[in-house]
């Protein structure tokens, strides 16, 4: 089953650390955002391999927008 890692706040994305058929763990960083001069790293929840990045840097996401999606080994 197909999982979205999705951006919690407004932020642009500073740098993008996973690509299309990367294992992950849970617990690795998928993505680096900025917002109000922070820097925000998004874990991944569950390990598994990305199926698809959504963001390139310099993006604005909201809140909600799907960053990444990544199938789920065990399904």
């Amino acid at each position: 089953m197909a999982e979205d890692v999705v951006a919690e706040i407004v932020a642009s994305v500073l740098e993008v650390l996973v690509t299309p058929g990367q294992e992950v763990e849970a617990g690795d960083t998928v993505v680096l955002l900025e917002s109000m001069k922070m820097e925000i790293p998004v874990l991944a929840e569950e390990a598994g391999t990305i199926a698809d990045v959504r963001v390139n840097v310099g993006d604005v996401i909201q809140a909600g927008d799907v960053i990444a999606t990544f199938d789920d080994p065990t399904a």
